[in-house]
């Protein structure tokens, strides 16, 4: 038995408008429930709730002001879930909700939780539909496309293969709709310097994401130990074909030897950075080689605004970005203590500037 997880975009899952593409829909639960009938799990995770509301009050463009994204995203979310729900129950399938928020994976308890939620909605024969909680979200933290979603809920449920269905082929080495001599990467192995490359592209006008999101998402899921997959979403038979690894049908991304904790991956991949901390020589080799924890001692430079908890960036003295980390003290305490030794910083501050459990050495 196989457990897959099928994520599929607001730009293969709506018209032009906005309207839910119910043949589409429809198409994929036929495809789902053929994978089920072969003994296999499946989880989809649907976007399109902002994109589904915007139709739904007829507007003609997607508003861009956060708080009418939310409202659009609570009137979406049930009528996508409607048409997933009665397109699955057409072949015997209880579709199940289930709204999810990065706090999910940052949290030991509440991780714990949804997976035991997952796992549990999976034994029980349902098939679990999985948003980002929109509604909710905001842009301090949040998943930022469901690309990211869905392969932190393949690390989640112990998945054995992420596939991201999408309006191109694939990976290309140029945008196919402007090179005509763009060419398919068919494979893409754990050590390959592509996966620290940022791709171009953010999607369509109703969606979020796009191949650079897909990237960091097959990052993700290389970490986790998961095979990545993306391909076209209107392929014949694209989930059975992923699930039998059939050769050629996108890019298929291996999965990587070393595994990261769900709260690493969220740090290392999945979250926007407020700042960064530009570190000695020293502190860099301690971080790397020996896993240390960062320490005010070893920063040189502070830069940017933010709070305890943010996600930093750690560069050496010539500007490159070599690990990722949540600081253990805002950005005021660390100009403050910067180049400090640890005997002499105040009892009442943090004594490391990110602490190791907190801290990922980006490959």
């Amino acid at each position: 038995m196989a457990r897959v997880i099928v994520k599929i975009g607001t730009s293969s899952l709506t018209g032009e408008l906005g309207q839910v593409d119910e043949a589409m829909v429809a198409e994929l639960c036929q495809q789902v429930a053929d994978v089920r009938g072969q003994g296999h799990q499946v989880v989809v995770v649907s976007s399109g709730a902002v994109s589904a509301g915007v139709a739904a009050l007829g507007l003609q463009q997607r508003p861009a002001d956060l708080p009418t994204l939310q409202a659009l995203a609570a009137l979406g979310q049930p009528r996508m879930m409607a048409t997933w729900t009665r397109s699955l129950a057409d072949h015997d399938a209880v579709a199940a909700q289930v709204l999810m928020v990065p706090h999910d994976f940052v949290n030991r308890r509440q991780y714990l939780h949804a997976r035991q939620t997952l796992v549990r909605l999976l034994d029980l024969g349902c098939v679990p539909v999985v948003n980002e909680n929109d509604a909710v979200a905001n842009d301090e933290i949040r998943f930022g496309d469901n690309d990211r979603l869905a392969a932190l809920v393949a690390h989640l449920v112990s998945a054995d293969v992420l596939l991201l269905l999408t309006d191109l082929d694939g990976l290309f080495t140029t945008d196919p709709r402007r090179d005509g001599d763009a060419t398919l990467i068919a494979h893409v192995p754990a050590d390959d310097p592509i996966l620290g490359v940022v791709a171009g592209g953010t999607g369509s006008a109703r969606g979020r994401g796009g191949m650079a999101s897909k990237l960091a998402a097959a990052r993700i899921a290389s970490w986790s130990g998961v095979q990545a997959i993306i391909a076209r979403a209107d392929r014949p038979h694209v989930v059975a074909e992923a699930v039998a690894g059939v050769d050629g049908i996108g890019t298929t991304f291996a999965a990587n030897e070393r595994r990261l904790p769900a709260r690493k991956l969220w740090i290392a991949f999945a979250s926007a950075t407020a700042g960064h901390l530009v570190v000695d020589d020293g502190a860099r080799q301690a971080v790397v080689e020996r896993g240390t924890s960062l320490l005010p001692a070893g920063v040189v430079e502070v830069v940017g605004q933010f709070d305890e908890g943010d996600t930093l960036d750690i560069t050496g003295r010539d500007g490159t970005v070599f690990a990722r980390g949540m600081a253990a003290a805002e950005a005021r305490v660390l100009r403050r203590t910067a180049g400090q030794r640890t005997r002499d910083l105040p009892a009442d501050v943090a004594h490391e500037a990110i602490h190791r459990d907190d801290l990922v050495v980006l490959p």
